[in-house]
């Protein structure tokens, strides 16, 4: 992939077009560039004010400024259990950003927090049972190894 010019050759570029030497195809033969690319460069200026490029970055932006980030972080040390959909609530209401579900989420793992299990339950070694009602083999199967 091409590289884009450097600053310097915009600036020297624009500098002779501002003090009127030539037209921009006659400087763009002169400085061995696209005529297409010195009308570019000269509405840009035009638009920016800055005669030096913008630098691209590539992806999506996040809408969550700084101020927004720093309140999700506050609402989850204050409230720990909050769900996405809380979350994504208060963002809406209290800050005016909205973010879907994914994004609500990208912004968690952004900022190092973590959705944890819930510890309201205790962990057990009995499984559900099954919406049949039928018996579950995980411990007959146990028995059925065994050595007499």
């Amino acid at each position: 992939m091409a590289k884009p010019y450097g600053d310097d050759l915009r600036c020297k570029f624009l500098l002779a077009y501002d003090k009127g030497e030539e037209t921009l195809e006659e400087l763009a033969d002169r400085f061995l560039v696209s005529v297409g690319w010195g009308k570019k460069i000269s509405a840009q200026r035009n638009r920016t004010g800055q005669a030096e490029r913008v630098p691209h970055k590539p992806g999506r932006k996040m809408r969550a400024n700084a101020e927004a980030q720093r309140q999700v972080m506050d609402w989850v040390a204050s409230q720990p259990d909050l769900t996405l959909a809380q979350l994504q609530a208060k963002l809406s209401s209290e800050a005016g950003i909205s973010l879907s579900l994914g994004r609500t989420w990208h912004l968690l793992k952004k900022l190092g927090l973590r959705l944890k299990k819930s510890r309201s339950t205790r962990s057990s070694g009995i499984p559900k049972p099954t919406s049949s009602d039928a018996k579950s083999s995980w411990r007959a199967s146990s028995r059925s190894h065994r050595s007499g």
